[in-house]
């Protein structure tokens, strides 16, 4: 039984962390397994429960359980990996796909599926190594999904605190409109909240969450920079074709592949 166990370990260490080409076949599977179940989490959110057939979320489900169980058999340290953060939050969303299979199917479980969200990190960490066109646009992209990250986790939180007690909010989609108009300053008043606990959340919205919501869409929509330190000011971000340092007029070698000219 333990030649077994060790040989089945061998073989998922492989899949999930070796360097052949069925092992670059099965990463890229999951990768894509990982974006679709995401994508499909946030259309689902926004949809009438009561409308969709729950076989979709139980296959989901035991394909995200085998994943689960097959990265801790593969690792080299199975408590750590079972501990860390994103695989307690994939155990979770696991969880709230097979409640509704012996309880009513409550609103709110589709929403705690938006922590698969936090999946998009992983996804992010193997498609470094994969892409140069993701490596040149890396930070833009990372801020990209940080920001729907957060805009999509904010929302979750509001609508389950807020579906039983505000009566304006009575779908993801309202908890949606909120958060945006909330972070963008916007507050057109048409949703307002009515008890002290929204109003609490709210001001925590306000006060952490615009700071962060315009830092991060400053990073997208501003020039694509690189990393190039100054040998002698220590400037690090320079236009990918510069010459000169902006700060001190250093003469610079930041290398290129040719793309810019």
């Amino acid at each position: 039984m333990s030649i077994r166990f060790k040989t089945l370990r061998a073989r998922l260490r492989q899949l999930y962390f070796g360097n052949s080409k069925s092992s670059s076949i099965w990463r890229y599977g999951m990768l894509i397994f990982d974006i679709l179940t995401i994508g499909y989490f946030i259309v689902s959110s926004m949809m009438d429960p009561g409308r969709l057939h729950h076989e979709i979320d139980y296959a989901i489900a035991a394909i995200l359980f085998l994943d689960y169980v097959g990265r801790i058999f593969a690792s080299t340290r199975p408590g750590h990996h079972a501990a860390n953060f994103t695989s307690m939050a994939d155990l979770v969303v696991i969880v709230s796909l097979l409640v509704p299979a012996f309880f009513e199917n409550l609103a709110f479980l589709r929403v705690i599926r938006m922590l698969r969200l936090l999946r998009s990190y992983h996804v992010l960490k193997e498609l470094r190594g994969a892409s140069h066109w993701f490596r040149s646009n890396e930070e833009i992209i990372h801020s990209a999904v940080n920001l729907v990250v957060f805009i999509f986790v904010v929302t979750a939180l509001v609508y389950v605190v807020e579906d039983d007690r505000n009566p304006a909010i009575n779908s993801y989609l309202d908890a949606l409109y909120y958060t945006v108009a909330t972070l963008t300053t916007t507050g057109f008043g048409d949703i307002t909240m009515t008890d002290s606990t929204g109003r609490l959340m709210t001001v925590g919205i306000m006060i952490f969450g615009v700071a962060l919501f315009l830092r991060l869409v400053q990073t997208i929509f501003r020039p694509v920079k690189v990393h190039a330190p100054c040998p002698d000011c220590g400037l690090s971000r320079h236009d990918p074709d510069a010459v000169h340092c902006k700060h001190c007029g250093k003469v610079l070698n930041i290398p290129t592949e040719g793309e810019w000219g």
